[in-house]
């Protein structure tokens, strides 16, 4: 028996791990007590490494499509296959004619992190699309705006505050999301053993909501509201305390402006949130020794993802809470992205979509236009897709328009584990190592982590000798075509760490494989500051000139029913619906339903529904619940389960359906992020 120690990269949360291995099998998997970060925390997920280990399902070899099916191929044969087909496609329509999809999963993982930049630039398209972008875009975009860079967000530090206010999010489920927080529900009762608070606002009463000390039910797409109304009532009651950056803070009295004709009686009617509670709320914030609010995906992936983002951290700045202990303040990870980025530099609006005319932003265009590009006839018509670790015709908007789309393609290549419902259409499937037999360091997580500390995982497992890493893959087709080879990922996260901010090393870390522990978060403005004026911007133009559509909404009249997703713990992506210890139980792709909407429709829990949209419809059962607001309805992110030609046992046994079916091309216009929250659906029994 021997025994390893790695953090699970399943989600954000990065526990740390003990394996224990006999025989070339895992025979006990626990959390680390060890691990600086999670101390022995440990999720459900974890667990999910040991099926991705041993999934019959999972590829290890490249498949060629033919005329009967899908064919092994040999490694070289299907680089080659890959180099010739897109040279092809580059040579006759263009390089924008391929296009590129990252899912998910790329951010937990060095490897795919470190090299696939390479292999992206030697396609020479623009047409790069991401998860980001019905994600956290919102995020980055404010990032951008108040602070110069799309990588400085500020994190909660949540081991210190006094007063925790969580809008749109159940960290208790997602172990935190853009904010690294392995062991979040021990976190919480600690802050409430010391006498601090935990106020949730969100459509549903969530696992967080249940634990939290104050939960106020909120009607989606209205948090950008909440929140200016917050901020007038601060401003209104002369609550602004501005504390240690107030020399570096500009664009206070065009805050203060944007927020006066917001207050809560304003807004109420549209919120379902009382006058008075928000100004309670307000004033307990204001007035904590040390507060901070958060918000995550129920802000992001609505209409106006980019003013909550903004206001967020605005609410966080005006009361003092911004880069000091106990409000939102930035991490010093050892591998420092940042490193060399320069004041002012400029990160989007570089190029335009062709078909909608949207902006790229840090590289990217919104993917809610990557149907548009494909279908839309015309010089610089995508004919070629690449996926790397991601399943869009699940993840992204109208994915059954996206899934007829994928059919008519010339050539498809998925770099991917798993024959799913995208990779169904590829023409080569290019399988890459995963989970256990990976070296990995968490690239991105140590940025949003509420703790700094660093750790180099080191493989459980050698590779067999017909698989390959994804850099090695990225490397095999950037050599072919541009004669180049990558560095190794490994020499890249050596240097960063040699000359980072730690002045640590890949060994020094491997020696310490329980990870190094850098202590909690510290203040760090101006020195982290990448505006071109050294100044932080508290009233963003681009949010501002966003106001008008938001004050619109408020002469409009809600729909009868509208749909948000929902976060699960035995989940994260659409490839764990195949990991049998994450699937056991009952259905958990339900419709969430209050039970006076059950009652008016005529339906009990178990019972089908039809739930359409104007994109689409599905039939899903009913849970009735009391946890959702009336008029609001919710679905879980990530199945749909049900297309032809897939390899992937367990999930098709616990099929589901698709929400993006229902969701379609709408984007928070001031940040080109899709619209998923707040869906306007009908919905009506299943006549048996």
């Amino acid at each position: 028996m021997t025994t390893h120690y790695r953090a699970c990269n399943l989600c954000e949360a990065i526990c740390g791990l003990r394996i224990e291995v006999e025989d070339g099998r895992v025979r006990d998997l626990r959390g680390d007590p060890d691990d600086p970060l999670s101390h022995g925390a440990i999720c459900p997920k974890a667990t999910a490494l040991i099926d991705l280990r041993e999934d019959a399902d999972r590829l290890r070899t490249p498949l060629v499509r033919t005329a009967s099916g899908f064919e092994p191929i040999g490694w070289d044969d299907a680089f080659d296959l890959a180099a010739e087909r897109s040279r092809a496609i580059e040579a006759a329509h263009g390089g924008d004619a391929i296009a590129t999809y990252l899912g998910n999963p790329n951010v937990h993982n060095s490897g795919s992190m470190l090299s696939s930049s390479g292999f992206l630039r030697a396609l020479s398209t623009r047409n790069r699309f991401t998860a980001t972008s019905v994600d956290q875009l919102p995020h980055h975009v404010a990032a951008l705006e108040m602070f110069g860079h799309p990588m400085l967000l500020p994190i909660p530090d949540l081991d210190r505050t006094d007063y925790f206010l969580v809008m749109g999010a159940n960290p208790l489920v997602s172990n935190g999301s853009i904010m690294t927080a392995p062991g979040i529900r021990e976190r919480l009762r600690t802050m409430q053993r010391r006498g601090g608070r935990v106020v949730t606002i969100d459509p549903r009463r969530t696992e967080t909501a249940q634990a939290a000390d104050e939960h106020h039910f909120i009607r989606p797409g209205t948090d950008a509201l909440l929140l200016l109304a917050l901020i007038a009532t601060i401003f209104d009651e002369r609550l602004v305390d501005l504390g240690r950056l107030a020399p570096l803070l500009d664009g206070l009295d065009a805050l203060r402006d944007a927020a006066t004709a917001y207050a809560p009686e304003r807004v109420a009617a549209h919120t379902g949130i009382a006058p008075e509670t928000t100004r309670e709320i307000a004033r307990a914030f204001a007035r904590a020794p040390r507060a901070v609010a958060y918000g995550r995906m129920g802000l992001s992936v609505q209409a106006f993802g980019g003013l909550c983002q903004w206001l967020v951290v605005a609410l966080n700045a005006i009361t003092g809470n911004l880069d000091e202990p106990g409000g939102a303040m930035w991490p010093l990870p050892a591998f420092d992205l940042l490193l060399r980025a320069k004041p002012g530099e400029v990160h989007e609006g570089r190029y335009r979509s062709r078909v909608r005319g949207l902006p790229e932003f840090n590289g990217e265009l919104p993917v809610v236009t990557m149907l548009d590009e494909i279908t839309t006839p015309g010089a610089g018509q995508v004919r070629a897709l690449v996926t790397i670790a991601g399943n869009p015709v699940l993840s992204t908007p109208n994915g059954a328009a996206l899934d007829r789309a994928l059919a008519e393609l010339d050539f498809v290549l998925c770099i991917d584990p798993y024959l799913n419902e995208t990779t169904r259409h590829a023409h080569l499937i290019l399988p890459p190592a995963i989970g256990l037999e990976v070296e990995h360091y968490d690239v991105i997580f140590h940025h949003f982590a509420v703790r700094n500390t660093a750790r180099v995982n080191a493989p459980v497992f050698e590779l067999a000798d017909e698989q390959r890493f994804d850099w090695q893959i990225f490397d095999a087709l950037a050599q072919r075509l541009t004669g180049k080879a990558l560095a190794p990922p490994r020499e890249r996260l050596d240097a960063g760490l040699r000359f980072g901010p730690r002045r640590t090393s890949v060994d020094e870390l491997l020696a310490h494989p329980h990870g190094v522990d850098y202590g909690p978060l510290e203040s760090c403005m101006p020195q982290r500051l990448l505006t071109g004026d050294g100044r932080i911007r508290l009233a963003p133009r681009r949010f501002l000139d966003d106001l008008p559509r938001l004050r619109a909404t408020l002469d409009d009249r809600p729909p009868r029913f509208v749909a948000i997703g929902r976060r699960q713990l035995r989940s994260n992506n659409s490839w764990m619906h195949n990991a049998p210890r994450l699937m056991r139980g009952a259905d958990r792709c339900t419709l969430l339903l209050h039970p006076d909407d059950a009652a008016d429709l005529g339906v009990e829990s178990g019972a089908a529904v039809h739930v359409e949209s104007d994109y689409g419809r599905i039939t899903v059962p009913v849970e009735v619940s009391d946890e959702m607001m009336r008029g609001v309805v919710s679905l879980p992110h990530g199945f749909g389960h049900t297309k032809p030609g897939t390899r992937m046992r367990v999930a098709t046994e616990h099929p589901g359906a698709s929400i993006n079916d229902l969701t379609g091309d709408a984007i928070d216009a001031a940040t080109g992020n899709a619209a998923l929250n707040g869906i306007p659906v009908r919905i009506a029994p299943h006549a048996r």
